[in-house]
């Protein structure tokens, strides 16, 4: 058995032993096991890929295995990794890791909740590892069920509402992805619907420009494409706190990693040719979004729009079309994921105590609760691009890519986005300027207690991966790196 597949079994196993525990002690000794067996996994995974590429591995995907699932269409389980997928699964597996311990205290219908919740990561996982399109639509589509029930029960507020919205508008931008993912086939001469196998087939440059528009929406729906942006914030502030992080730390990137794996690499002339228009909507969201958070009082709304700005930057970059700028993008999708899964556990944590998530309910709380204050702090440095954290080394790589362009149209684009920067710094510093500094606005929040052990370990952890990033970016530069010039040299 080829051991990618490990990622897909294990969140099955969990599952399945889930099913057969009997009280919360057994379920959260099974999430905590299995989380933590998933991160050794893709740190060996780490090691593997890193080897084989010294050794001298040049094939695109490596660790590739297939096996036949409807041979009539040509469809099959088919597998592998290059350097985008192993610091994919290596992000997916540590919010996963650390969701488990912020849900420490979930209830009701704990194990339930976990059910779903490792459904939805398997999903995620097995879309990651695929090369097969059906195979890749089809765990895109088990990561995508899920959120539905996790929000719509477990979730807070406008609970129904948002669920449904966000499940009603990922279902319509699939159905269009797979219209262009059945285009591919057809038009490829239907013998194939593996990556690796379609990358070599020219496909007429007419057909290029209809499907690239399918696929790169369908996808880019899920990445918060302006204006289709809409379910995003209100499937954040619902949806409980572990889901939240896995939503906007890793569903989220399916949209970047599917646009550049599908639409990029398999029709690079129409990405070339349309990429302009998709730019400007692009740019749009990554300034409308940084504007919006502004605006926005309560904390998920903010990180919620501050998502949807980021992420927007995301298929920017990608639309670049440069070594630098995918190199970045895949960098941003890394640094978000973490920082975000850090805000929104934190913000977790802290409306677990004070029962609010309104800034202007709230005031002096880095006296009251310090550890979590100080984790905040790091997450919004890190958010605003401040040196030594990963936000920085994301947003700089792209910002050099985009400039690599030496047309006036895409500088001026790279001009605007950039601008998001201190819009960003605006509402990160006056959300912390209003809700950790200055009097207590409730009395009742001077009884509040800090971080418990469990809330540590997952602040550490996420702290910790951010500084590394941001301090040691080198090697996973270079695993980033090495996945994108074959691509490049067919687009350009």
């Amino acid at each position: 058995m080829n051991f990618l597949s490990l990622f897909v079994l294990l969140p099955l196993l969990m599952i399945l032993t889930l099913f057969m525990t009997s009280n919360r002690k057994q379920v959260l000794g099974t999430m905590v096991a299995g989380s933590t067996l998933l991160v050794i996994l893709s740190a060996f995974l780490a090691y593997r890929y890193m080897a084989a590429r010294s050794d001298g591995a040049t094939d695109p995907m490596l660790f590739t295995a297939s096996l036949s699932w409807f041979e009539p269409l040509h469809i099959r389980y088919a597998v592998g990794v290059d350097g985008v997928s192993v610091v994919m699964l290596c992000l997916t597996s540590l919010i996963v890791f650390t969701g488990t311990f912020v849900s420490w205290k979930m209830a009701p219908l704990t194990k339930e909740f976990f059910l779903w919740y490792c459904l939805l990561a398997t999903g995620v996982f097995g879309f990651f590892i695929s090369t097969d399109l059906f195979t890749l639509f089809l765990f895109y589509e088990t990561a995508l069920i899920p959120m539905y029930l996790l929000i719509g029960v477990w979730g807070t507020g406008r609970k129904e509402y948002a669920a449904m919205k966000l499940t009603l508008m990922l279902m319509g931008s699939s159905m269009i992805l797979l219209v262009g993912i059945l285009g591919i086939y057809f038009s490829s001469g239907a013998t194939s619907m593996n990556i690796t196998d379609l990358v070599h087939i020219s496909i007429p440059l007419e057909q290029q420009y209809l499907f690239f528009t399918l696929t790169f929406f369908g996808f880019g729906v899920l990445g918060a494409l302006f204006p289709f942006h809409t379910w995003s914030p209100d499937g954040h502030a619902s949806a409980p706190t572990a889901v939240s992080m896995l939503h906007a730390g890793v569903l989220m990137k399916l949209g970047g990693y599917g646009s550049f794996r599908v639409a990029i690499t398999l029709m690079p002339e129409a990405a070339e040719k349309l990429s302009p228009i998709f730019l400007v909507l692009t740019a749009i969201g990554v300034v409308y979004g940084a504007l919006a958070a502004i605006r926005q009082t309560d904390l998920k709304y903010i990180n919620a729009y501050s998502s949807v700005s980021h992420c927007n930057l995301v298929l920017f970059a990608i639309l670049m079309l440069t070594q630098t700028a995918l190199t970045g993008a895949v960098l941003q999708m890394l640094s978000h994921g973490l920082i975000t899964a850090l805000f929104f556990a934190l913000i977790g944590m802290i409306y677990s105590r004070s029962h609010t998530r309104l800034i202007t309910d709230m005031g002096g709380l880095m006296k009251i609760m310090p550890f979590l204050g100080v984790g905040f702090v790091v997450a919004g440095l890190s958010n605003i691009g401040v040196p030594g954290f990963s936000g920085f080394v994301a947003e700089m790589t792209i910002f050099v890519g985009a400039f690599e362009n030496d047309d006036l149209f895409r500088r001026i684009l790279t001009v605007a986005a950039v601008t998001s920067i201190v819009i960003g710094a605006v509402y990160i510093l006056r959300t912390i300027g209003k809700f950790l500094y200055g009097p207590l606005q409730n009395p009742e929040h001077g009884k509040l207690d800090d971080a418990r052990w469990y809330e540590r370990l997952a602040v550490i952890t996420l702290v910790a991966a951010i500084i590394y990033l941001g301090s040691f970016p080198t090697g996973i530069s270079a695993m980033i790196n090495d996945s994108f010039s074959s691509m490049l040299q067919v687009a350009r």
